[in-house]
């Protein structure tokens, strides 16, 4: 009788100190995401100000936590862009601490539009292999992208432009195989994207503009079949614009500008069969004529080649397109008459400005 007693004491303790394990974050997540706030500084609005129950999981802003395993499973901290209240002091500064790579099921990661935070992204965050979200938009965080980046297999969303990142985009960024979202725009990133980018299949938006990258533009980024939008204007690339991006089923917005790509227009890209309705190729050293491949199908809410060498007539097709909204040809070299007719009717003298000797509307008469 006395054993029995015995049993169920210790049987209760066991049941005792298992529960209190799923009953609070472990101490050394606490820990961990107490030497993160200590590494940053936001005087402002008081958000760490909760971060001080025993229970990292309850109370605590920004910090979610598995429901089961009271392992924290995301930090979700985000200022706001468009409130200005703080603009000149920032709202946030300081840096994001490598204690943070000891929370190895974290699969939300968002230190987002704070403006002040500085230093690098610590490498370790690659060895967070639940991740799904990194978000670290709009900050001054510097340094380069982690070269092991390509290890977080589950990455849906990789975020981190309006910053100063410098270096390359590292070569294992490939191997997300899972990644939808790209966005590295506004940085200082250099040198060529890796030519075997198209491995990134589900990948819907590709975000790599107003950077330093140079090279020519990889073809295997036809291959992503539900790529809709990319943009890679504001950079260095030099060559021609692949034929393939024509081809491409989903793909409705295509910024190239600002680049020292030359070559031709490719015809894929204005013709009936192109799902292209956004479509910037100036500020570049594109030559030739413009194709003259324009159909019923053709749907442009902007199309815009201005600033660049083309020559030749204005494409008469254009007149058949279904929709044109934004057209501008202006600081070419295009000859001869403007086609009457929709959309020229409706465009403006600055549509057709700085070219070599056009007529007819809306300029003076042929």
């Amino acid at each position: 009788m006395r054993l029995t007693g015995n049993l169920f004491v210790i049987t209760l303790s066991l049941l005792l100190a298992v529960t209190s394990t799923v009953t609070g974050c472990p101490p050394s997540e606490r820990a961990a995401l107490l030497a993160f706030r200590a590494a940053l500084n936001e005087p402002h609005l008081g958000i760490f100000n909760t971060w001080a129950d025993a229970d990292c999981c309850t109370n605590w802003y920004g910090v979610s936590c598995n429901p089961e395993t009271k392992r924290v499973a995301d930090i979700i901290l985000r200022g706001d862009p468009d409130d200005h209240i703080f603009s000149k002091a920032g709202y946030m500064t300081g840096s994001i601490a490598s204690s943070l790579c000891q929370l190895d099921r974290l699969t939300t990661l968002i230190i987002a539009d704070w403006k002040a935070i500085s230093g690098g992204i610590p490498p370790c965050l690659a060895s967070l292999r639940r991740l799904r979200v990194l978000d670290l938009v709009g900050n001054k965080i510097s340094g380069s992208i982690p070269v092991d980046i390509g290890k977080l297999r589950r990455l849906t969303v990789l975020n981190l432009a309006d910053n100063e990142i410098s270096g390359s985009v590292p070569a294992s960024i490939v191997n997300l195989k899972s990644l939808m979202h790209l966005d590295i725009s506004n940085n200082k990133l250099c040198g060529e994207i890796p030519s075997d980018i198209g491995k990134l299949s589900v990948m819907s938006r590709a975000l790599l503009n107003r950077n330093r990258l140079t090279g020519s533009i990889p073809s295997s980024l036809a291959n992503i079949y539900r790529l809709a939008d990319l943009d890679l204007s504001t950079n260095r690339f030099t060559g021609s614009i692949p034929v393939q991006f024509g081809l491409m089923p989903v793909l409705s917005t295509l910024n190239l500008d600002g680049n020292r790509l030359s070559g031709r227009i490719p015809s894929t890209l204005l013709g009936n069969t192109s799902s292209i309705s956004i479509l910037n190729l100036s500020r570049n050293s594109l030559q030739g004529n413009m194709p003259d491949v324009f159909g019923p199908k053709s749907y442009f809410t902007m199309l815009d080649v201005s600033y660049n060498n083309l020559s030749g007539l204005i494409p008469k097709s254009l007149t058949t397109t279904k929709y044109i909204g934004h057209l501008d040809l202006s600081d070419n070299h295009f000859c001869g008459a403007i086609p009457k007719g929709s959309p020229f009717d409706h465009l403006s003298e600055s549509s057709f400005a700085n070219n070599d000797c056009l007529c007819g509307t809306p300029l003076q008469a042929c």
